[in-house]
């Protein structure tokens, strides 16, 4: 056999070699497009365990000595209702005090009822959400009393309820929302003709904390009660 037929040998075994390669490659490829992307869901109802209450008021005078006594009587008033509803000092702190002089400044408009306007801010701290919620039930109490609360700034609206338990419930939730997933996994596989093969790829996703109550304009922080869901996604290949 001369040097031709040699070569010639050779190169149709390489071809032959290398179309072996690319089918078998081929088919591993497709094998591993067979896969089906699933999601799971777990969800928990909390109840919050941390509640915030930032009781803005104001007192308004044209004489600054008098708003300023005014501010006193009506810190006071404050202070006496929080221990009325069982509040201790620790839990209640003064973060703000200012006072406004609706003269300085103005940009026309009509001069303001009263020059000077005094606002004042106690924050209510607690791990005892009912409790606050009680308390800010009764607030007509103050009303009746004579302090002007005033619901202007971020914290306008009523006492904000918080949940800080979530790295307790992780390792439940997403076994749980895991198990899902692969729940409708088997079922598409079945529902296929397929077997269940491994994961091929996972995504946790997010913990989410949601009103109870999801209706418009409902406010997640407003409620005492919450939902926590966490959406796992998944892919899991198919075997024949």
């Amino acid at each position: 056999m001369d040097g031709r037929m040699i070569a010639a040998a050779v190169l149709a075994l390489g071809i032959a070699v290398a179309g072996w390669f690319a089918g078998n490659g081929f088919v591993e490829a497709r094998s591993a497009e067979r896969y089906v992307t699933v999601k799971g869901v777990a969800e928990r109802e909390v109840q919050a365990d941390l509640a915030l209450w930032p009781m803005q008021y104001v007192v308004a005078d044209d004489d600054l000595g008098r708003a300023q006594s005014r501010m006193v009587d009506a810190t006071a008033k404050v202070q006496a209702f929080l221990v009325r509803h069982g509040f201790a000092a620790e839990e209640i702190e003064l973060q703000d005090l200012s006072v406004t002089d609706t003269r300085a400044n103005r940009y026309g408009g009509p001069p303001a009822p009263f020059r000077y306007v005094v606002s004042s801010t106690l924050m209510v701290r607690t791990a005892d959400p009912g409790r606050l919620f009680a308390a800010s039930q009764g607030v007509g109490e103050l009303i009746d009393a004579g302090v002007v609360l005033s619901s202007d700034g971020p914290w306008a609206g009523g006492p904000t309820y918080l949940f800080n338990g979530l790295n307790e419930l992780k390792p439940a939730m997403i076994a749980e929302a895991t198990a899902s997933a692969r729940e409708s996994a088997e079922q598409f596989a079945r529902d296929s003709g397929s077997e269940l093969g491994p994961i091929r790829r996972a995504n946790q996703g997010l913990f989410v904390v949601l009103p109870r109550d999801q209706a418009p304009g409902v406010q997640e922080q407003r409620q005492r009660a919450k939902i926590v869901r966490v959406v796992t996604t998944i892919e899991y290949l198919l075997e024949d």
